[in-house]
């Protein structure tokens, strides 16, 4: 997270409460042992509703994109959302 959110208008405090509310969530599933693949999307969450240029910073390497085509439907997907707010 704090690699995505490099050069962004995003303090640590904010980066402190996002990685905190998503411990809590991870914490309630009461779960042992919580994958890989929850955690990060926990993050993305989070980075969603932060700051889009961290969210698409965190997705692309993330979601190994394979290609400009999978980046691109990710931004327009993220362009859609906004719209739509």
């Amino acid at each position: 997270m704090k690699k995505a959110c490099e050069k962004r208008p995003i303090s640590t405090a904010t980066i402190e409460a996002a990685t905190d509310r998503i411990e809590k969530r991870i914490q309630e599933m009461g779960e042992n042992e919580i994958e890989s693949r929850v955690v990060g999307e926990e993050v993305m969450k989070e980075l969603h509703q932060l700051d889009q240029v961290a969210y698409v910073r965190f997705a692309s390497v993330y979601r190994e994109f394979k290609d400009i085509d999978q980046f691109m439907d990710e931004l327009k997907s993220l362009a859609q959302q906004r719209r739509e707010r």
